[in-house]
Formats: C-alpha cells, sequence, structure tokens
C-alpha cells in the first residue's frame, strides 16, 4: 500500500488513539488475521454437523440430547452478539477479538477431551459465548484499518475466505470423523486458534473509538439478553412442543414482553446498549429486516437439502458436501465480485437483483425429485450462491455502513442477532411446514400403495422418520414392499421438501422488495460491512 493511501487511511481513524507501528494495522495483513480467526467458527458451523452422528454413537447420547449440541451453540451466540458488539467497541476491537479467538480454540479442546454429552453441550455453548465474542470485533477492526474506497473489496475477499471454509466443512469433517475420530473435529481448532494469536498480537492495532460510552447498560444487557433466549430458545423448540402449544406462547410472548421492556428502558438508559436512534436510518432499520428474511430463506431451505442429498439420494456426507461445492463455489467468486460493484454503484440494485436470482433457485429447487439429474441441480446451486453473494456483502454494509463508528461493535452484533434468528426462525417455520405437508399427504400415498396399515403410536414414528427422508423399513421386509416403502416414504418427504422451497422463494421476493429501501452506509469513515 502506497503512503499516500496508508496517510487517508490514518487521517480517517483519528478517533482511534493508536498509530500504525511497521506492520501493525496494516490492512491487508489485518484482513488475514481476522479471516484467518473468523474462518475457525465458520468451519465450525459446517464440520460439527458431520461429528454428531458419531458422537451420539460413541457418548450414547439421546436424539434432544444430539440436538442441544448444535442448539446450545447456537443459543449462546445468539443471546451474547449484541453485547459482545458492545465490549468491543468499549475495551477495543483487538483484545475482544483475541480473547475471543483463544476461548474458542480452548473450548473446541475441552469438547475434544469430554467424556459425556452432558460436557460436550456444556463446552458448546462456552464455544458459542466466545463466538460472540470474536466475530463483532473482527468487524471493528476491518473498520478501523481499511479506506472506504477498499472496505467493500477487503469484505468480499474475507467473505470468499469464509465461504471456502463453509465448503470445506463437510468434506474434512467427513474424512476427519472416518479415519481419525469425531474428537479431531474440534481439536483442528487449537492450530487455528494458536495461529490467530499470533498473527494478532503481531498484526493487530487496537481499534477503540474516544466517542464510545464509558459505562454499560446493565439493565438493558439483562433485559435484551432474557428476550433473545426466551425467543430463539421458543423457536427451536416450537417445533417439537407444536406453535400453539401454552409452553411455545409462553416463551415467544416473554420475548416480545422484555423486547418491549427493553425499547422502553433504552430510552430512559444514559447509555443505552442499543441506541434507538440507530433504526431512524430506514436503510439500517430495511438492511436488519432484509438479513432475517435471507437466512430466514437460505438455512430452512438448505437444511433440507442436506436431507435430500443423504436420505433420498443415498449419499455419503463427504459425497453430500462435494455436490454443495457450486452454491459455495459461487460464494467464493461471488463475494469479492459483489464487493467491487457494490463499492461503484451502491447496494440496492446488486441487493435487488441477488434476492430475485435467489428466489428463482428456490423455485427452481421446489420442483426437485429423486431423479433430478445432477446437471439442473448444480445450476440452482450455482444461481443460490450467485445470488447471495452481493446480500450479505450488500445487506451488512448497509446496517454497519449505516451506524456510527463508536457503534460499529454493537451494529455488527445486530447484523449477527439477525442472521442467527432468521436462520432459527427459517429452520423452525420451514420445518412446520414440511411436517404439515408430510401429515397432509403420508396417509393417502400409504394406503393407495396397500401397505400394512400402522397403529398411531407406529404413525408418529413413521411421520418424523420421513420428515428427514428416511424410510423406515423393519429387518425381514419383502424386497418388493421395501421398494414401496421407500417410494412412498421419499416421495412424501419431496412433497413437504418442495413446499418449504416454495415458502422460501416468496420470502426470496419479499426480501427483494426491502432491498429496495437500502442506500449505501453515510458514516464519517465510509462504509464497513461484516460477514
Amino acid at each position: 500500500m502506497t503512503d499516500r493511501v496508508v496517510e487517508a487511511t490514518e487521517d480517517r481513524l483519528d478517533a482511534f488513539p493508536e498509530g500504525r507501528h511497521g506492520l501493525r494495522g496494516h490492512p491487508w495483513l489485518t484482513l488475514l488475521t481476522v479471516a484467518v480467526g473468523v474462518m475457525m467458527v465458520a468451519l465450525d458451523g459446517t464440520i460439527v454437523a458431520i461429528a454428531n452422528p458419531a458422537i451420539q454413537t460413541h457418548l450414547h447420547a439421546s436424539l434432544a440430547s444430539i440436538q442441544w449440541v448444535t442448539n446450545g451453540y447456537l443459543l449462546a451466540l445468539a443471546v451474547f452478539l449484541i453485547t459482545a458488539g458492545k465490549i468491543g467497541d468499549r475495551f477495543g476491537h483487538r483484545t475482544t477479538f483475541l480473547v475471543g479467538a483463544v476461548g474458542f480454540a480452548a473450548a473446541s479442546a475441552a469438547i475434544g477431551f469430554s467424556g459425556s454429552i452432558e460436557l460436550v453441550i456444556a463446552f458448546r455453548v462456552l464455544q458459542g459465548l466466545f463466538g460472540a465474542l470474536l466475530q463483532p470485533a473482527a468487524l471493528g477492526l476491518l473498520r478501523a484499518t481499511f479506506p472506504p474506497n477498499k472496505l467493500n473489496m477487503a469484505i468480499g475477499i474475507w467473505g470468499g475466505a469464509i465461504g471456502v471454509s463453509t465448503a470445506a466443512g463437510p468434506i474434512v469433517g467427513g474424512l476427519l470423523v472416518q479415519h481419525i475420530s469425531w474428537q479431531s473435529v474440534f481439536f483442528v481448532n487449537v492450530p487455528v486458534g494458536a495461529l490467530t494469536l499470533g498473527l494478532g498480537l503481531w498484526i493487530l492495532r487496537d481499534a477503540r473509538p474516544q466517542r464510545t460510552g464509558q459505562s454499560f447498560d446493565i439493565p438493558g444487557i439483562v433485559l435484551l439478553s432474557v428476550a433473545m433466549f426466551l425467543l430463539v430458545f421458543g423457536i427451536i423448540k416450537a417445533p417439537a412442543w407444536g406453535w400453539g402449544d401454552a409452553r411455545t406462547l409462553g416463551f415467544l410472548g416473554g420475548a416480545v414482553l422484555l423486547a418491549a421492556a427493553f425499547t422502553y428502558w433504552q430510552t430512559r438508559s444514559a447509555h443505552p446498549l442499543l441506541p434507538l436512534s440507530l433504526f431512524r436510518s430506514v436503510s439500517l432499520s430495511a438492511g436488519t429486516v432484509l438479513m432475517i428474511l435471507m437466512m430466514f430463506g437460505f438455512f430452512g431451505a438448505l437444511f433440507f437439502v442436506t436431507f435430500y442429498l443423504q436420505n433420498v439420494r443415498g449419499m455419503s456426507p463427504v459425497a453430500a458436501g462435494v455436490h454443495l461445492l457450486p452454491m459455495t463455489a459461487m460464494l467464493i467468486v461471488g463475494s469479492p465480485i459483489a464487493g467491487v460493484v457494490i463499492g461503484r454503484i451502491g447496494p440496492r440494485i446488486p441487493i435487488v437483483a441477488g434476492m430475485l436470482c435467489t428466489a428463482a433457485a428456490m423455485f427452481g429447487m421446489s420442483a426437485l425429485h429423486a431423479g433430478t439429474s445432477t446437471g439442473l441441480l448444480s445450476l440452482w446451486f450455482v444461481m443460490l450462491g450467485l445470488g447471495l453473494s452481493p446480500v450479505i456483502v450488500g445487506a451488512t454494509e448497509v446496517i454497519v455502513g449505516n451506524a456510527p463508528v463508536e457503534l460499529a461493535g454493537v451494529a455488527g452484533g445486530l447484523q449477527q442477532s439477525a442472521m442467527q434468528v432468521g436462520g432459527t426462525l427459517g429452520t423452525a417455520v420451514l420445518g412446520a411446514v414440511m411436517a404439515a405437508r408430510v401429515d397432509g399427504v403420508l396417509p393417502g400415498r400409504w394406503a393407495a400403495a396397500k401397505l400394512p396399515a400402522v397403529s398411531a403410536q407406529d404413525y408418529a414414528g413413521l411421520k418424523q422418520a420421513v420428515q428427514v427422508g428416511t424410510a423406515p423399513i423393519a429387518k425381514g421386509t419383502p424386497a418388493s414392499t421395501a421398494r414401496t416403502i421407500s417410494q412412498v416414504a421419499h416421495d412424501s418427504f419431496i412433497s413437504g421438501m418442495s413446499l418449504a422451497f416454495t415458502v422460501a422463494a416468496v420470502v426470496a421476493l419479499l426480501a427483494a422488495g426491502v432491498g429496495l429501501l437500502t442506500r449505501r452506509g453515510a458514516t464519517d469513515s465510509g462504509p464497513a460491512v461484516h460477514i
């Protein structure tokens, strides 16, 4: 980087006290350091899913317990993100990032040494807390080091690196579990965490705006944390309890009440955790809604694709990961391109075009069947990846770029919280859509195929199996009957998946409309984004 660009960068950062010394604070080396740390979290998100069956078998865990290996992590992450962003704004993003990276690696090692499912879940929750510290702090560091004209390109490259780690998760996880052990998928984070710490101590420059508040809004933290816990926990449990169950309504209603109390308190607090003035920006508010809707459709729909590939198409976890590579490859390619385009023309047109492309891919995947060709399947994955790239980069630029520099961490936490809530909500709601569809078509197809009648108790187990694309065939079943059961189960699953994809496509179209309300970040320090 030339001296002129460095001077321009440092002029923009007069709100930050520490200067540049040697390689410390170098923008591209900062990007490398931050990417290594966040890639550890991104890899963990997909690699653990592959390890869950092995964990369940080795630790003799129940299905409910193994679900909490994922849910506990997501719950901790969602609850703590905004508070973690505030911690970075208050104590410095460099320190917060390094604590998050080291803590995440240490929690990963603890999971590998755990001898019970209870300890695994407990340390996964700890992983979520440290992951929440790491991610918004990464945003603050990038915002503090890159000039406005380089930032979107840098974030696009960073998004591509995260795409690589996400794509590698199922493949690396499958190889590690198959050839070493399930513990190895957690131990792999230890050397990555050590590398992040070494680079961070050498490269990262502290990013602590002088204008940030010096006090913590403790009541606000408590109200928001409990509200987020009730919301995410209620969404997670709704498919099992039922959306109309008193427990579900109690958790969701409690979340609404505490959110209202939090909103009121933010108008009274001298140092609010999440200043409501942020939402006076129509663009920032639209970006938050857009992120929720995008992740609702993407995570909810992608949830069923893995079952379709493995249980209906009969692929191994590694083969399924390979089949998803066209989507992740387009995220890798599309993110840097999106960063450049958004830097030149702003986020609105790329976001709307991306969501329309995503909607088209979702509608296309609603027509999948057991014999869909690999070429056609890859086409929809390519469109999905290309559609999501400008939305991920653009929507986060809108959220953080329209927030004051002293609230960069809080804005990053808000963006990540929107992603977590949207993904969790999408998985739960589209899961309920799938369950209702299967319940509607399975009895008729079972009877039409002249299969033996099942009791109400057996039907409940049959329905649960079909909802994940599994054909429950008992030992000793004649081959012809087994083929018929498989056909009925897979057809019923595909019918439910088709409806779920259609709903996801409609949500994507709605998100395209919200994208029309977005505009380029308008803060003094230029736009900034966080993936």
